[in-house]
């Protein structure tokens, strides 16, 4: 199987296929396909890659993930353990928007579901609000068979195409910067980050991994993320950071700050308020306040976690 390019294995009927995982982890690698996927965690935490982007999952979030777009479930490390009872769950609709759909969108009557289909490509992510509703579309296709399950499908569709609160957290489609080599390549650099984003990573270390020499590693992972490794890495660790922070286990920010990967509070302090806009103290309280927080997209295509308005 090509890491890159990904075939899905289970169907119903010729046009939709559906995939239940109930497994120790996510699968752990780099891939893409040309179906549209959509995905209901219902068990297990970790962080999504998605496209040049990433942002924690877990339980009840719904994930559509566009055309050809490169993704990563990556468990968190506690999955990975050899005496772990941990378990992910997940259900995944897939369908290939240039298949039997393409057609259905011609008609006027799914002029919304082809705009939403369209806006999809980039990835979008249901809000806290919606993603139960929109579950209980996903269990009338997965319950149903032959043309009910067309039916239920499109009904879901139209459902997604009428809500408003769509988060999107990428900035551009991969479909035509990944060939099956760079795919391999940016899967060793992705995996190995996540596997050690609590080291120090010198660009000699992560250049080593991609087989280049450090200039030219700094130009090729830029071409293909369109960010710089070290922006790639400082987001990744302030993702793991606002994660523990939520889960309120660790002893001082100071220690939260070393788990994640950094030498010092006032650099961590310093790169966490340049991306979630807020200081860890701020971020802090407004979660015990239980308010929204979103990803949202800056101009300089940087993703941040920061409440919404």
């Amino acid at each position: 199987m090509k890491v890159i390019n990904f075939t899905i294995p289970e169907k119903i009927g010729n046009s939709i296929h559906l995939k239940e995982d109930k497994l120790p982890y996510f699968y752990p690698h780099l891939h893409r396909h040309v179906e549209i996927q959509i995905t209901w965690v219902l068990s297990g935490e970790g962080t999504l890659v998605i496209g040049n982007n990433m942002k924690p999952f877990q339980p009840g979030d719904l994930f559509v993930i566009g055309p050809n777009q490169p993704h990563l479930f990556k468990s968190d490390p506690c999955y990975f353990q050899p005496d772990s009872c941990k378990k992910i769950h997940s259900l995944s609709l897939f369908f290939n928007p240039e298949g039997f759909i393409s057609h259905l969108l011609e008609l006027p009557e799914m002029n919304k579901i082809k705009k939403f289909v369209t806006s999809s490509k980039h990835g979008i992510q249901a809000s806290v609000h919606d993603a139960p509703i929109l579950f209980e579309h996903f269990l009338k296709v997965r319950n149903n068979k032959e043309g009910f399950v067309l039916a239920y499908f499109i009904e879901m569709l139209q459902a997604m195409a009428n809500l408003s609160q769509w988060e999107y957290f990428s900035t551009e489609s991969f479909e035509y910067l990944f060939t099956d080599r760079d795919g391999l390549k940016m899967n060793d650099i992705f995996r190995y980050t996540m596997d050690h984003y609590k080291e120090e990573i010198s660009l000699e270390q992560i250049s080593a991994v991609a087989h280049l020499a450090p200039q030219s590693f700094c130009r090729y992972f830029k071409k293909h993320s369109s960010k710089t490794y070290t922006q790639f890495l400082n987001e990744l660790r302030i993702n793991e950071a606002c994660k523990r922070l939520m889960e309120k286990k660790f002893v001082s920010i100071s220690e939260v700050a070393r788990q994640c990967g950094f030498n010092s509070v006032i650099s961590f302090n310093r790169v966490f308020k340049s991306i979630v806009s807020s200081t860890p103290r701020d971020f802090i309280k407004l979660h015990e306040k239980k308010l929204p927080h979103s990803y949202f997209n800056r101009p300089n295509g940087m993703v941040n976690y920061f409440p919404s308005h």
